[in-house]
């Protein structure tokens, strides 16, 4: 297979996406639990990172979709890829910077699609796959996973209720570490399939692959390498909004989300869906929350969450637009995007510095009760 520099540079930000997704995701997975006391920070990034790398070998499905369903790959070059990732990373640099739960998912599509409608016309996007693979699905999952988390944690409440407080609490604490890892292992199974099929894309782009072909063994492994190294560094900034932002999250609430999520995400993976882990994730929150009586739900961060998630299909459609018009050009536009991008992601972690969020003050939300020990 004979890759030529510029597919190899693609696939290499292909991979800075994945990397960026993992730390951007590492909420879903172990924000309740390390807002719960169930897991120490450190130790839920680690377990995380490890069960995103197995669960990126378990499906290939919505790989397939992304690689042969939202675009036509006939009328795609890779300069466009590579301008849609650079919308996409840059979309995922920016939330992470503000702490807000965007989708990393549809950061990527929007960049692709952006990029591949400006640079190759409307045609070249299917539409139709669009809104039944990614925009229904969208609307709907976090609404069920919402609605599975608050019938589960009305159950948990009603059935443990005359149960000891400390004896409950510590029981739904170790069946965290148990719905967590599930949760981490079907984000691996999705949010790694989607940079395997972008890389994939490319392969098929550049004629090193077939039209139609699954990703080979080497994109599955470095594409669950890349999101569970950026899992293990750990999205701290997001963590705090998910843990502690949104409702004070008790560990029967804590597992009644993990376990909803879980449910959503791994069916929708086999079934070729490419899922927001984000909006699942954080409708299984909101629903564990809705399901504790008297229980408080902050529905100032909870709409500026919705507001992330509207504007980031778009948002990361016109970057990528404008970066794919600019790589499409030839090899100096690839140069400049380049260049441009690297220096924004630079400004946008130097800013983060000066605020930083880390394993030691995670569970410090502004006008919250004490951390969590």
């Amino acid at each position: 297979m004979d890759l030529s520099f510029l597919v190899v540079v693609v696939i290499a930000t292909a991979l800075v996406f994945d990397f960026t997704n993992g730390f951007h995701d590492t909420a879903n997975a172990m924000a309740t639990s390390i807002a719960t006391g169930a897991l120490r920070p450190k130790v839920a990034v680690g377990l995380s990172a490890v069960l995103n790398l197995a669960g990126a070998f378990v499906s290939t499905e919505v790989a397939k979709t992304i690689s042969s369903g939202l675009v036509d790959d006939a009328k795609v070059t890779v300069p466009i890829i590579f301008g849609g990732l650079v919308g996409a990373i840059l979309w995922n640099l920016l939330t992470w910077y503000v702490g807000l739960p965007s989708s990393s998912s549809h950061a990527l599509f929007g960049g692709l699609i952006g990029a591949t409608w400006i640079a190759a016309g409307s045609g070249a996007v299917n539409f139709g796959t669009v809104v039944q693979k990614i925009v229904i699905p969208a609307v709907a999952a976090p609404i069920i996973a919402g609605v599975i988390a608050l019938l589960g944690t009305y159950l948990a409440y009603r059935i443990t209720q005359r149960g000891r407080k400390k004896t409950v609490d510590d029981g739904f604490r170790a069946g965290q570490i148990a719905s967590a890892s599930l949760v981490s292992l079907a984000h691996g199974t999705g949010d790694a399939q989607k940079t395997m099929g972008i890389i994939t894309l490319v392969l098929i782009t550049s004629g090193s692959l077939a039209p139609g072909s699954r990703p080979p063994l080497w994109v599955i492994g470095s594409a669950g390498l890349a999101i569970a190294l950026g899992t293990y560094l750990g999205g701290w900034r997001i963590i705090r909004t998910m843990g502690k932002g949104l409702t004070e999250i008790e560990s029967p609430q804590g597992f009644a989300a993990e376990t909803s999520s879980t449910a959503v995400l791994l069916a929708s993976s086999h079934l070729g869906f490419p899922l927001s882990t984000t909006q699942v994730c954080s409708g299984s929150i909101l629903g564990a929350g809705l399901g504790k009586r008297l229980a408080e739900v902050r529905w100032t961060v909870a709409g500026r969450m919705a507001l992330a998630w509207l504007f980031t299909l778009p948002a990361a459609a016109v970057v990528g637009a404008l970066a794919g018009r600019v790589a499409n050009s030839g090899n100096a536009g690839v140069a400049i995007i380049a260049v441009a991008a690297a220096a924004a992601g630079l400004g946008i972690y130097v800013a983060s510095r000066r605020k930083p969020v880390t394993a030691g003050n995670v569970n410090e939300y502004p006008g919250t009760s004490v951390p969590v020990a």
